[in-house]
């Protein structure tokens, strides 16, 4: 395509679209009709030149133009509560739902790495000793230790903030970095597993593994889900990347990345109440049983609002994405 031509024929469209959504006064009818097509060719135009003959500083003007056209023939639209209802009962859990396949493999293969790390550290005292010194590790695993006093540390409720921040900044950054080809995704989620892992090693070894377990899973259930949530999130926004499927990748990403953002508000709800556990249940006077039950009730309750509000949403054609209204118009990419 010839630029210099494309943009001869079809300037006067887009100034006469410019000085339209520059009137002060209201539009007549005829001039409204006149907007809508305008607006509609130049959103065509755009997608043409993105293609087939990329202009930044034409780009950005109509890219300008497009937007403010949009908003003008779409008018302004706030969200609401029922926004909110529909996105916790349908948007949210039918993402986390269609994206079942990358992070069930991610929990199982994550958990299978723990227990492995865990087996290989406490059977090779060696490997112990490369961790810490000998009275180090006692002061770590003995009862009382670092291990046991960690959840009562500080007061439960600031404990909890403290967890949900460090939780919701490492869920996002498997859902940010997913981008970049997977590769940081891969090593936010191994130095959650070596942690777990080294956790595992060293209380076993020193013949508490169920005092570890009984601190852990009250809270570690319903993080680590949600952790592989976003790491399988992450990942398959990085495949996207490389595999856009029938869509352009500028499209596919788009998708993928608008519904990654909706999952990290609502993996932020989940981690929340883990780290309401983490803060009031974990450290409590209950007895070890009541607070694994605690535990797994959430990580049951979890994954029933996923499979079953989501396998709804996603059976209603629900896919986690904004809704049509909401997104910008997919255009031809090629003439």
């Amino acid at each position: 395509m010839d630029l210099d031509v494309f943009v001869t024929a079809h300037r006067a469209e887009w100034d006469r679209l410019d000085h339209l959504l520059h009137r002060g006064r209201r539009l007549t009818g005829a001039e409204a009709d006149e907007l809508v097509a305008l607006y509609q060719r130049t959103a065509t135009h755009l997608s043409l030149i993105q293609s087939t003959a990329p202009d930044p500083a034409l780009t950005t003007r109509l890219t300008q133009l497009v937007a403010r056209a949009r908003a003008t023939v779409t008018g302004a639209r706030r969200a609401t509560w029922r926004d909110a209802a529909r996105f916790l009962t349908a948007g949210f859990p039918a993402a986390v739902y269609r994206s079942r396949r990358w992070w069930i493999p991610t929990a199982i293969l994550s958990t299978l790495l723990a227990a492995l790390i865990g087996w290989w550290i406490g059977a090779h005292p060696e490997v112990q000793s490369a961790i810490a010194a000998p009275d180090e590790l006692r002061r770590m695993t003995r009862p009382g230790g670092e291990y046991e006093t960690y959840y009562s540390s500080h007061p439960a409720a600031s404990f909890a903030a403290q967890v949900w921040t460090n939780n919701a900044q490492a869920a996002a950054m498997c859902l940010v970095l997913g981008a970049f080809l997977c590769l940081p995704v891969i090593w936010v989620l191994f130095v959650n597993v070596l942690n777990l892992g080294v956790g595992i090693g060293l209380m076993s070894s020193a013949g508490r593994l169920d005092i570890f377990l009984g601190l852990v899973l009250p809270h570690g259930l319903l993080e680590l889900t949600a952790v592989f949530v976003a790491a399988g999130t992450g990942l398959r926004l990085g495949w996207t990347l490389i595999d856009p499927g029938p869509f352009s990748r500028r499209t596919a990403m788009a998708q993928q990345g608008r519904a990654a953002l909706g999952m990290a508000i609502g993996l932020a709800l989940v981690l929340f109440v883990s780290g309401l556990i983490e803060g009031f249940v974990t450290p409590s006077g209950l007895p070890t049983w009541a607070r694994i039950a605690i535990g797994v009730a959430a990580e049951v309750a979890f994954l029933a609002y996923v499979y079953i509000l989501g396998g709804r949403a996603v059976r209603a054609g629900q896919t986690g994405d904004v809704d049509a209204a909401d997104r910008s118009a997919e255009l031809p990419v090629a003439a």
